[in-house]
């Protein structure tokens, strides 16, 4: 029913081994944990703003 009931997804692979990964793959690799990071921030975000509108019907 809320986001905090759910489980959360693990990082698939991590972390991994650079041992065995090119230079292209690493920033490949790189670019993929900007991404889901960017993704986690705006995720951020809007919780922020949902948490502020409520606190504000409250005050």
């Amino acid at each position: 029913m809320f986001d905090e009931e759910l489980p959360k997804p693990k990082t698939a692979g991590f972390p991994r081994n650079f041992e065995n990964m090119s230079v292209s793959e690493l920033e490949d690799y790189i670019e993929e944990l900007k991404a889901e990071i960017s993704r986690a921030e705006e995720d951020i975000t809007k919780k922020k703003a949902s948490q502020e509108a409520a606190a504000s019907v409250f005050k």
